[in-house]
C-alpha cells in the first residue's frame, strides 16, 4: 500500500478551496475523494456530522494517498484523538475552547480553530495560532469584516467557511488575509447520492481554477 500524504505545513496553501464533505455513506468516501483530487482539490474536510465520517476518513487515508484528508466540526478533545487515529491529517473546528485548543495542539497535525469575532482572533494570536477558520463567514460579516481585520491584525490568516458559493469565493480569495475558502458547492448532495463522480470532478476543477480569479490566494 502506498503511504498516505503527510500532514501539510499549512492547510491554507494546498488549494484555493477546501471542500467541506458530509458523508452519509462511508462507501462514497473513496470515489468522492478521487474525484476531488482529480479535479485539483487535494485537501478534503470530512465533517463529523454523520456516523460515517470516521470510517470515511479512514478509507480515504488508506486508499487515496494523494489526498490530504482532515476532520471538520471537531468540537471536543475526545473527537481529536479519534480523528487522528482514523488518519485525519488536519483538524477544523467551528469554534474553540482552551481544552479543545490544547488537544488540537497535542495532536501533532495542523488545525484551524474557528473564530467569528476580533477578540477570538486576538486570543488565538496571543497563543501563537495564526491560521484560523472564519465561521460562519457570510453571517459573521463576510469579506467586509475580514478586510477590516487585515490592517490591525496582519498576522492572522483565514479559511472563511459558511455560506460561500462559487460566485462569491473569488472576492474572499482576493483578500490578503485569506489563504483559501471552505465550501460545499463542488460536492452537491444529489451528485454524491447518484454517484456522479464525473460531475464532482468537473465542479472541483472549476473551484481549483478560482486561484487565478482570486488573484492573491497563496
Amino acid at each position: 500500500m502506498t503511504s498516505p500524504a503527510p500532514s501539510p505545513a499549512s492547510v491554507l496553501d494546498l488549494a484555493p478551496v477546501l471542500p467541506v464533505v458530509v458523508l452519509d455513506d462511508a462507501a462514497d468516501a473513496v470515489p468522492l475523494a478521487r474525484a476531488l483530487v482529480a479535479g485539483g482539490l487535494p485537501a478534503i474536510e470530512v465533517t463529523l456530522r454523520t456516523p460515517a465520517a470516521l470510517d470515511g476518513i479512514r478509507a480515504i487515508t488508506e486508499q487515496v494517498p494523494e489526498a490530504v484528508v482532515g476532520a471538520g466540526t471537531v468540537i471536543t478533545p475526545e473527537q481529536v484523538g479519534r480523528c487522528v487515529a482514523a488518519g485525519a491529517r488536519f483538524l477544523v473546528s467551528p469554534g474553540w475552547t482552551e481544552s479543545l485548543l490544547a488537544a488540537m495542539r497535542e495532536a501533532g497535525v495542523p488545525f484551524l480553530p474557528g473564530v467569528s469575532t476580533t477578540s477570538e482572533v486576538v486570543a488565538l494570536l496571543e497563543r501563537g495560532v495564526r491560521e484560523m477558520k472564519f465561521f460562519p463567514a457570510e453571517a459573521a460579516g463576510g469579506t467586509a469584516y475580514l478586510r477590516s481585520l487585515a490592517g490591525p491584525l496582519p498576522d492572522a490568516r483565514f479559511c472563511p467557511t459558511g455560506g460561500i458559493a462559487e460566485a462569491s469565493a473569488p472576492e474572499y480569495l482576493a483578500l490578503p488575509n485569506v489563504g483559501c475558502v471552505g465550501g460545499s458547492w463542488m460536492v452537491p448532495a444529489d451528485a454524491v447520492a447518484a454517484g456522479d463522480w464525473a460531475r464532482i470532478e468537473e465542479l472541483a476543477r472549476g473551484a481549483a481554477g478560482l486561484r487565478d480569479a482570486g488573484g492573491t490566494c497563496r
